[in-house]
């Protein structure tokens, strides 16, 4: 897995992101050349056959250069328990599909989300809002990585 450093992207193509849960994993994709970033679906993954189908599905159809995973850390920086199954989850993308995968620091990031679906999009109900909050996620997490790929 790649760290994020300016030389790491690519001038263009589509990148994919993920915020990786143990039930659910939320996706974004996103452009190189314009740096955009969109929440794309939230999608189950209670079960590791409907996992990679579902991400083999959203790699057929998006051709991405490159993927990247939000890093789940905790307030001080620090590793914890959902730290090492993201990373796993990060090789396990890199090996299953040969393309490059970066971790993103998402600390924060499902916080954001929340406020952001709450507060600017006016999605006061909280099941709508728990609908797309991991893709929201998701979303900031790519344009945290643009941003210091730039």
């Amino acid at each position: 897995m790649t760290a994020p450093t300016p030389s790491a992207l690519p001038a263009r193509g589509t990148v994919l992101a993920f915020d990786f849960g143990e039930k659910r994993i939320g996706v974004a994709v996103g452009e190189c050349e314009l740096r955009s970033a969109s929440a794309l679906l939230t999608f189950d993954s209670e079960t590791n056959d409907a996992r990679w189908s579902a991400v083999a599905g959203l790699i057929a159809e998006w051709s991405p250069v490159r993927l990247v995973v939000g890093l789940p850390l905790s307030a001080d920086g620090e590793a914890h328990g959902m730290t090492a199954r993201a990373q796993r989850f990060a090789r396990q993308l890199e090996g299953r599909y040969g393309l490059p995968v970066a971790l993103q620091d998402e600390r924060y990031t499902s916080v954001e989300a929340e406020r952001q679906l709450r507060d600017d999009a006016g999605v006061r109900d909280w099941r709508s809002r728990k609908q797309k909050l991991d893709a929201h996620a998701a979303q900031l997490i790519l344009k945290d990585y643009f941003d210091v790929t730039a």
